[in-house]
């Protein structure tokens, strides 16, 4: 099996498997009980926080663990609104449905939200945005990297103009955490640590101090008095020792990708079309799309190779993809588009097979009878 789905999930990182194997055998304490082991757990938790602090790199704010981004998104959007006399939220229409989701949610609760469109490019119109960001704005949330197509939305500016309104800014990191540098400016950043070769079912909230958003789970507020429920030492420790290793290795595993990007360009060749901006990307996401090709039928063709259409969390709908539909893909071409990825622990060898085998095939199936 050749693994192309990073922006879905990555390989665990070896050493993050051994950080947190002591954590779920012998180490097994609750972190919040006053034993020694407990207090040795909690210890271990505060650690890890400091890593991923270290690694978002931004000053003046704390990180709260979650069970996720989709947690953490959810968090900062309704908890910003339960504390804000505002009502109005700016997004863009390609974010992900974490975000577009719980932004149906606010407006059934009689809260303006704007979906800003997006170019050919997947980028905003940034005096588009500025002229919709006013005094009635209580949040502006944007991705740092779409998960879909790889562009970077201009995050530091949208921030800035946040700043200026009076608003808060919540920066969809979790694709970009750990791979870029998070631009300053965003009051609430959320991250995943199964993007960055750490866990799943950990993620978290960076919340800079004076913006945190009101509680959403109640009971005991473990979590920095803020966020309840007993956490796992073994995933923050994950989440932690995930982060360390990014930031470590962050201009290797960059130019690693840099070169895996034009690897698989110059192998796939003539034919395909990259959706979304060329020179405002993350490398490590390649969308592309070839004329006349049925994309599942592809991989179904190709099963030891995983890719995908598009995001995992919509995947089996059906339906073609809300990001591509946005840049201005009809059906026909939505459809005709899939979505590789890679990272550290893709070799090139592999990779130059892969994308090989994927031209081959797209080339055969377009000689097959419809």
């Amino acid at each position: 099996m050749i693994y192309l789905d990073y922006q879905a999930t990555t390989p665990l990182a070896p050493e993050v498997a051994a950080a947190m194997r002591p954590w779920f055998e012998e180490k097994f304490a609750n972190p919040h009980s006053p034993s020694t082991w407990g207090r040795e757990a909690a210890a271990a938790i505060e650690v890890a926080r400091g890593r991923v602090e270290q690694a978002i790199g931004l000053a003046g704010g704390r990180f709260a663990f979650t069970s996720g981004a989709t947690e953490a998104i959810n968090w900062a959007i309704k908890g910003t609104f339960e504390d804000s006399l505002r009502r109005k939220l700016v997004t863009i229409s390609t974010e992900h449905a974490a975000v577009l989701d719980t932004a149906e949610w606010l407006e059934k609760q009689d809260i303006e939200v704007v979906r800003l469109k997006v170019g050919a490019d997947g980028l905003i119109d940034l005096d588009e945005a500025l002229a919709h960001i006013d005094d009635k704005t209580a949040l502006v949330a944007a991705m740092l990297v779409n998960n879909e197509i790889g562009v970077m939305q201009p995050v530091a500016r949208l921030a800035q103009a946040a700043r200026e309104a009076g608003a808060l800014m919540l920066c969809d990191a979790v694709q970009g955490f750990g791979r870029l540098a998070i631009p300053d400016g965003p009051d609430l950043v959320a991250v995943s640590a199964h993007k960055i070769h750490g866990p799943k079912g950990v993620g978290g909230l960076w919340m800079r101090s004076g913006t945190e958003p009101a509680s959403q789970i109640h009971g005991g507020g473990q979590e920095l008095g803020m966020r309840s429920g007993t956490l796992s030492p073994s995933l923050c420790v994950g989440l932690g020792e995930a982060a360390r290793l990014a930031a470590e290795r962050r201009d290797a595993d960059a130019a690693h990708v840099e070169k895996l990007s034009q690897l698989a360009l110059a192998t796939l060749g003539q034919g395909w079309t990259v959706n979304g901006s060329l020179t405002d990307r993350y490398r490590g996401n390649l969308n592309v799309r070839r004329e006349g090709l049925d994309g599942a039928r592809l991989i179904s063709d190709l099963r030891n190779i995983a890719f995908s259409l598009g995001s995992a969390c919509a995947s089996g709908s059906g339906r073609p993809s809300h990001v591509l539909r946005a840049i201005g893909l009809n059906d026909r071409a939505a459809r005709s588009s899939v979505r590789l990825g890679f990272g550290r622990y893709t070799g090139e060898d592999e990779l130059v097979s892969a994308c090989r085998r994927i031209n081959e095939a797209a080339i055969e199936q377009a000689h097959l009878p419809a």
